[in-house]
């Protein structure tokens, strides 16, 4: 099996030490930088299979970093960050950012989005199936299964379930989905969002007040589970 290929763009030399020591333990090839200066022209000589990405660089803010990445590198990228506050996360998902997580993390969960976020490929709706447990959706005939049985959606409501499932694990901020379902004109009628969630957690969760499939990411947006 290939190697993938991760690049940590971080200034903390302990934080590139440890990244390394758990990624190389897990058979990944990895590569520093410290700078964003550096970490764009190491992307551009050598396009990494994912990225690790630091907010607090020190010659440029790094969501600026994410925004020029997302002009022409289309494989994952994940923020590690000592922000936690909302306005950040949601701006660098918006941004572009795969996932995001907040800093001290643990290993363990970071090792869990890092293959989530490499194990995504581009979905061909003309003959794809994706299976999640009990779940089956099937983009060819835009049809949804639960239990072999048929569940009748809407066609914003399977539009909806679609682009959640297809980014599987990855959080989908509230103005990404409104954008992408509805229009860019109905980016901050967010009532229309929870809306839907709450029809579609009725007819695919066993139990809609206890989801395992549709996940609240609070204040941010959602995430979807298999």
């Amino acid at each position: 099996m290939n190697k993938s290929t991760v690049l940590v763009i971080d200034d903390e030399a302990q934080i590139r030490k440890l990244l390394t020591i758990t990624l190389e333990a897990q058979e990944f090839y990895v590569h520093e930088a410290t700078t964003a200066k550096e970490g764009l022209a190491a992307v551009a000589n050598h396009p990494p299979d994912l990225i690790l990405l630091d907010i607090g660089l020190p010659d440029q803010n790094g969501h600026d970093v994410l925004k020029h990445l997302r002009e022409w590198y289309t494989n994952p990228v994940i923020i590690l960050s000592v922000q936690s506050n909302e306005e950040d996360i949601v701006r660098a998902l918006d941004n572009g950012a795969s996932d995001y997580l907040v800093k001290p993390f643990r290993t363990g969960e970071l090792m869990a989005r890092i293959r989530s976020a490499l194990r995504k490929s581009t979905v061909d709706e003309n003959h794809a199936l994706l299976t999640f447990g009990d779940l089956v959706l099937d983009f060819s005939s835009r049809t949804i299964k639960k239990n072999n049985e048929k569940i009748k959606l809407t066609a914003t409501e399977y539009t909806l379930l679609a682009l959640l499932a297809k980014n599987e694990s990855k959080v989908l901020t509230h103005h990404y989905l409104l954008t992408q379902v509805w229009g860019p004109t109905y980016r901050e009628e967010s009532q229309y969002l929870r809306v839907f969630i709450a029809q579609l957690r009725k007819k695919i969760e066993a139990d809609p007040n206890r989801p395992v499939h549709i996940i609240t990411e609070s204040g941010v947006g959602y995430r979807f589970i298999a």
